[in-house]
Order: structure tokens, then sequence, then C-alpha cells
């Protein structure tokens, strides 16, 4: 073993004061194993946008009680830099039930209460939404919420918000982690008990927000209670093995709604995920036991929320008894637009120019940006009354600025009672909005990679190298862009950049003006309008058969993920663009093979 990972090994272990991680280090260096020593010490967990996530094991890249204290002091010492009067606003911490979450939680309300901050804790397990519900609701400073989602059970996560009650943007992410940097040599306390004695930990507060929050959402619904009480729809609901049974069980309580037929083996909270193998209601199969008990009870409608409520996924028996449709995140975000859109009828000519609407493809990366952008059009004065992303992502009430899966089932069950009432169901209502406004057609998926440098590559290449390419010469760096000009045969119409900051439309006319050339792009000159972040890879691309596509990392999951979309009249034509763009996108521009991605 070298010298620095020697010491990186000694440091490890004058840190850790949990049992279980030290002796995970201990025992490899007993093995000798450099190579698992040198992947667990030899750089830190990233901190970014959506906070830590990671495997829970022992070392510096993992989730585990000396990451998460240090990501504490440094978020700590950060926000009471930056947030006025923070110590007195506090922050607000909560917890999912995964294994170490509590743990995590406490330690992580340990640290701020050490800074001298008054810190509400959650003292039971909660959905996502209720953190960012907090912050508005009490006005506080931020807040930590200990979960990965719906990452696979060897996973935990340490998501933040800020005093906007939206999850942190540049420039905090890296200020944040410029003060974890600056204090990971030292940990402030190991003290799980301090949420249990310290007078600046407000413990028992856990029930009356929960009280608060269903009672601030009270006018999402907008259906007369007559008509929801005479309602013969029935429906099987999944909380995937995560915390949000009880949050939906109330919602749906509390509007006089149906009561779900939950499936009974996913219904309580299982860090284990024991009956899916991923526990994330977009996975193939992650619906099949829900879709099984409806099918046994002769219900067409399966719902479900992923393991900490913040994501809502549907699912349809087809009318003809062929099968299931699953909805996709834009198909369900198409009928809850519309569901919000009809209650808009009776308002103004005047407070209707005053409505917005956010969605992924005009804030891209994920909710972190779209949040943001809420508030900001409220502070402009805008009514964003709805917002969500085709991860299975909606915002349909602002009184959580993030996206939260259990108001999704409440408004989706609404609309769904309405077209029960008229002999209809969630499809044929998609068929209808299809037939008035054009077939809106999308593949979204992922190819998995566990090697940084493979994925970093994969981009270098679709950015700078290749055939049939135009140089682009940007003068603040010298750097030569090279992009594909066509993708499964279409000629590329615009690029959008948000890893290095290009833009550039109608590239057809502009290359057969400068064939075979390096274009000096001048200082200023073809930015992109979307915020530019060089932390993470999203490149856009649309081609000249109108498809656009979205190809990015995952900021949580080892994931080069893509979003490929077309709309039309004809169906067939839509769906055979989108077939050979899909296989173009891994076979040309990931070389999937080539590089092993499965």
């Amino acid at each position: 073993m070298d010298a620095t990972l020697a010491a990186l090994a000694q440091k490890w272990l004058a840190l850790d004061q949990n049992e279980s991680t030290r002796a995970e280090i201990e025992g490899l260096i007993a093995a000798n194993d450099i190579a698992e020593l040198q992947r667990r010490l030899g750089s830190n967990i990233k901190f970014g946008t959506a906070g830590l996530r990671a495997a829970m094991e022992a070392g510096f890249s993992r989730m585990n009680g000396v990451t998460v204290i240090q990501a504490s002091q440094g978020l700590a010492a950060y926000i009471e830099r930056t947030v006025p009067n923070a110590k007195e606003r506090g922050v607000v911490v909560g917890h999912d039930h995964r294994h170490n979450s509590e743990t995590f939680a406490r330690l992580t309300a340990a640290v701020f209460l050490t800074f001298g901050f008054k810190v509400y804790f959650y003292r039971s397990l909660v959905h996502t939404p209720m953190v960012p519900f907090a912050i508005k609701h009490l006005n506080l400073a931020g807040g930590v919420m200990i979960t990965a989602s719906h990452n696979p059970k060897a996973d935990n996560g340490y998501k933040v918000y800020w005093e906007n009650s939206a999850q942190i943007i540049p420039p905090h992410d890296a200020g944040i982690a410029a003060e974890i940097t600056a204090r990971n040599d030292t940990v402030l306390t190991w003290d799980v008990t301090l949420v249990d004695t310290h007078p600046n930990c407000i413990n028992d507060q856990t029930e009356i927000l929960k009280d608060a929050y269903f009672s601030t959402i009270k006018d999402l619904i907008a259906t007369p209670p007559s008509v929801i009480a005479e309602t013969k729809l029935q429906y099987v609901y999944t909380p995937m093995h995560g915390v949000g049974f009880p949050f939906a069980e109330r919602v749906l309580k509390t509007f006089g709604m149906p009561e779900a037929v939950a499936v009974p083996e996913q219904v309580q909270p299982d860090p284990e995920f024991s009956t899916v193998a991923f526990p994330n209601p977009e996975e193939k199969g992650a619906l099949n036991l829900a879709i099984a008990l409806a099918e046994s009870k002769n219900i067409g409608l399966v719902l479900a929320n992923d393991p900490d409520a913040d994501r809502f996924a549907v699912a349809e028996k087809k009318a003809d008894g062929s099968g299931w449709h699953i909805f996709t995140g834009d198909q369900i975000g198409t009928l809850l637009g519309y569901a919000l859109v009809l209650k808009m009828k009776d308002k103004t000519a005047e407070e209707k120019k005053r409505v917005a609407m956010v969605n992924r493809p005009s804030v891209p990366r994920c909710y972190v940006w779209m949040s943001n952008r809420v508030v900001d059009l409220a502070k402009e004065g805008y009514d964003t009354f709805f917002a969500y992303e085709e991860a299975i992502g909606f915002m349909t009430h602002d009184c959580v600025l993030d996206k939260d899966g259990v108001t999704a089932l409440a408004s989706f069950v609404e609309l769904a009672i309405l077209q029960k009432e008229k002999g209809s169901n969630m499809y044929e209502l998609l068929e209808e909005l299809y037939s008035k406004y054009g077939f809106h057609a999308s593949d979204n998926y992922y190819f998995i990679c566990h090697e940084p440098k493979v994925i970093a590559k994969i981009f270098e290449r679709i950015r700078f190298d290749g055939i049939h390419r135009t140089n682009f010469k940007r003068a603040s760096d010298g750097a030569i862009l090279r992009y594909p000009l066509t993708v499964a045969g279409f000629p590329v119409t615009y690029i959008r950049d948000l890893t290095v900051g290009f833009q550039m439309s109608d590239i057809p006319s502009f290359v057969s003006q400068h064939q075979n050339s390096d274009v000096e792009i001048k200082e200023g000159e073809n930015v992109p309008t979307l915020p530019v972040s060089s932390s993470s890879e999203m490149i856009t691309f649309e081609l000249a058969n109108e498809v656009v596509f979205t190809l990015r990392t995952s900021g949580t999951e080892p994931k080069i993920k893509y979003y490929i979309e077309k709309k039309g009249t004809d169906r067939d034509a839509v769906r055979t663009d989108l077939s050979a763009v899909v296989k173009a996108v891994g076979d040309e521009l990931f070389e999937a093979s080539k590089n092993n991605l499965k």
C-alpha cells in the first residue's frame, strides 16, 4: 500500500466512530485489498444539486456516518454564512425508512444543533415533500431529507432544500461543496441522542406539521363532494415498500375519495424492497404485483408512489382487455395539466394571463431547476399552479415547491372520477387530447455504466470527434466542437449543449455556408438561454424529421439517460422515426456494444 492510500486509511479510522464501518476498512487493510481501498477512500463523495447519493459502505466516496457528518458541517457553515438569521429561523430534518436513514438524520440534526441552529426534527417517517413543506410553512433557513428515493436498497442519500423550499442550484452546490472540503479533517459530533435532549431541537411538531400539510392542500380538489361520494371508481394502490401509504390513505380520506385497494405485500415500509428488483415504478415489471391484484379483483386502475412518495405512476387496463397501458410521465403530465387547466375556466381574463405551467423541456436537467423556476415565476407575479418532469414527478399544489406524489395522486383520482362519471377512462381521455392537439410519443430510458471515465469519453466523442461534422471554434477557450450533423440518417437542425454552453439553430443552412472549415464562435455568441453547468453532461438535438432528443448523465445513479420525443398526425410514422433514433442513440452515439453498456 502506497503512503497516500495508507494515510487516507488512517485518516478514516481516526474520524470514524461507527464500529461497523470501521471494521469494513480494517478488514480491507488486513486483506491488503488495495483496489477496493482505493475505490472507497481515493475520492470523496461528490456533492451536487442532488446533494449526496451513493451505496452505504465505509469510505469517503460512500454514504456513511462520516460523510453525512462532513456534509452537514459544510452545509451548516454555508447556510449560516449565506442565509439571513439562519440559526434563529432553523432547519428541518426528515428521513425515510431505508437502512441507516434515521441514524443519518440524527447525525445531521446533531451537527446543526452543535452549530447553534434551531432544528425541527421529524420523529417519524415522512414522505420527502414534508421537508420543503415545512421550510415554506415555517419560513426556515433550509432542510435535509435523508432518502435515496427510488434507488436500489444498498443506497442512501442526502437531499438539500434551500430557504426558498426548492432544491439547491448553482452557485450553492459549489459553495456547500467547498465548505465541506474545508472541514473534512474533523467531525464535530457523533451524538445521535442530541435530538432527544438538546433545547434547540423541536421534535414534537411531526403530527402538527402533517396536519398543517393536509390543511394547506384542502383547496386542491374542486369537484363537489357529492360527485366524489357517488363515484363507482375503484383502484389498486402501492407505495412500493416505502413511506407513502399513510399519506396516500389520508389524502384520499381528506377528500372523501374511495379507499384504495392496497397491495398487502408492499404496504409496510421495507428497506429490503423484498418484492421488486428495483423500487422504482418506472422500471419494467415494478407494477406487476399491483396489476396482478387488480386483475384478481376486476379493477382497471393501478396507482403507485415511489418509496419516498414524491413521484407518482399509473397503469390502466386496456378497454379491449388485451393488457395494461403503463402511462409515461409525459402522459400523466398531460392529463394532470389538462385537469388543472379545467379549473382555470372560472378565472378572469386578467387572472389567466398570470398563470404559468413549467415542465422539463422548458427547464432542463431535473426538478431541481424546475422548482427554482417556479420560485422565480412567483416573484414575477405568476400563479404557477402546475409543474412536472417526465420522470413521473408532478407538482399540483404550491404548498410544496417540489414534486409531490401524494397531491398528484389526489389530483389524478379527481380527474378519473370525472371520467368515470362520463362513462370513460383516462386512456380514452388521452386519446381525445391526442385527436385535438396531435399525437405525442416519447421513448425515455437509460444505459447503465459504472465507469465515469467511459461516460466522459462517450460525451467527448459526441462533442468533439467523428465524421459528418462542422468545426465550431470557441473564442473563449479555443475548444473546437464537432457535433454530429446527422443521426439515424436525419440531418441535425438544432443543438444545445448545457455542459459547455453552446447553442445553434438552423444548422443545415449554416453548414452549407461553412463546409470543411473552422467557424469561430465569438465571445457571447451561440450561448444557451437556459442554465449552463459543467458538473453534468447534457446535450439536446433536434432533427429534420422533428424528433427532439436529450442525452444526459444522472446526478444520482450510474446511468446515461436519453429522452426522445416526436409529435405528428401519422402515428405509424411517429413511432417509426422514434425507433430509428432510439437505435441510433445506442449504436451511433453511445456505442453501447463497444462500451459494454447495459
